[in-house]
Parts: C-alpha cells; sequence; structure tokens
C-alpha cells in the first residue's frame, strides 16, 4: 500500500521503519523539508518528500506531528491523496509544549476532533498512546501471549477498518475504540494510555476512563 507519513519524529520514524519492512510503499515529510530526511530515508527504502507530497496516491495518511503544529500544516494536505484515504492522527494535547488550546479546553473537544476540524478531513485516532520503540520492538505474531492490543478511534467505519486491518499486520491486537467523540478514553492521563496490555485489559482500561481532563493535562 501506498502510505504517507507526515511527522518524523519518534512515532513517524518508527512507523516508516516498520511499514517499509513489511513492503509498504512509504513517502515520508517532516517540517524542516525532505533533504532533512536522507539518514532515514537510506535506512528504510522511504521516500523522503515535501510535506505537499506526502499524500499523493496514498491509501492511509498518518499524521504524526505536535498538535501546536496542526494548524501550520500546508493547506491542501491530503490533495491527491487515493480515494477513501485513511488519515491517523496520533497526536496528543500537552498544554506545557502546545500551549492553551480552547477548543479542546472550553469547548470540550476531543484532541482528534480538534485536529479532524482542521484537517478538514475525517481522522482516525491510533498509536497515540504507544510508545515508540515498542513499535520496533514489542510487535508479536497473532496469538502470542504477550501480543499487545492497541486501540483505534474513529467515525469513518472503511478507514477504521483499515486502521484497524494495519495495527494488526504491525504485530499488535487491534481494539475498536468506538467514535471519534469517544477517543477521550484514550487521551493522556487515562488508565490506556501508555498501557502494555492485552485486548481484555485495553478493553477494561477504556471502560475505566473518566471524561475529566486530568490536571497535569490542563492548560
Amino acid at each position: 500500500m501506498k502510505i504517507g507519513i507526515i511527522g518524523a519524529g519518534n512515532i513517524g520514524g518508527n512507523l516508516t521503519r516498520r511499514l517499509t519492512a513489511l513492503g509498504h510503499d512509504v513517502s515520508v515529510a517532516n517540517s524542516r523539508g525532505p533533504e532533512t530526511l536522507t539518514d532515514l530515508a537510506d535506512e528504510t527504502g522511504a521516500t523522503a518528500v515535501p510535506a505537499t507530497e506526502a499524500a499523493r496516491d496514498a491509501g492511509i495518511v498518518v499524521v504524526t506531528v505536535p498538535l501546536k503544529a496542526v494548524p501550520q500544516l500546508p493547506s491542501g494536505l491530503l490533495d491527491g491523496a487515493a480515494d477513501g484515504v485513511a488519515v491517523i492522527d496520533t497526536g496528543n494535547y500537552y498544554p506545557q509544549r502546545d500551549g492553551r488550546i480552547a477548543g479542546i479546553e472550553d469547548e470540550g473537544l476531543t484532541e482528534s476532533r480538534w485536529t479532524e476540524r482542521h484537517l478538514g478531513h475525517p481522522v482516525i485516532k491510533a498509536f497515540n498512546g504507544t510508545f515508540a520503540q515498542d513499535l520496533l520492538d514489542r510487535a508479536r505474531p497473532e496469538g502470542a501471549p504477550d501480543r499487545m492490543a492497541l486501540p483505534v478511534a474513529g467515525d469513518d467505519e472503511a478507514a477504521k477498518r483499515k486502521v484497524l486491518a494495519l495495527v494488526e499486520e504491525l504485530g499488535f491486537d487491534a481494539v475498536d475504540a468506538g467514535g471519534l467523540d469517544d477517543s477521550w478514553r484514550q487521551q493522556p492521563g487515562t488508565p490506556v494510555y501508555g498501557l502494555r496490555g492485552g485486548v481484555k485489559e485495553v478493553e477494561d482500561a477504556l471502560a475505566a476512563a473518566s471524561p475529566e481532563r486530568q490536571p497535569d493535562f490542563r492548560g
């Protein structure tokens, strides 16, 4: 599959490594330009491109940038993507880094709903509570007793199925965590955030979440 990754930090970089190893055609971009991604491209075989070209012909696009950078993403970011493209948002709101975001704090938007409004395209929330190194080290075959499960939330059912399948292909059990307005259950400070558990543990953690944002994650 053609996959575009916008953001080459810890999560974006390790997704590039895993997805190219699985045989996907990956284009990767960051805010500083493709010339700064030469090492990652050489290591993985991914194609370093400007952000405006990352989504071209892609069936899946991963947006993995700090929330404060989302409004600065180029307009038309998803122009040229394949029909039915699934857009994955891995982002988290950290007020100490991102500043106070009124839509999240005052309107009560989930972090991914806020991102979706800026992108102008439905998003699927996934990988936001995953340790980046686990993407490399903790993949396991289906049925392995220590296989981790990861929550996936979104409203577009067809796109969500794509992302659920991708999580499984990467070596993790995928748990459908509901619609995007339910994705507060996997935001920072919730029981599932950073959890290295199986399906039952993830489902129980999602059910135990409180909608009240924890003080450490309020601006």
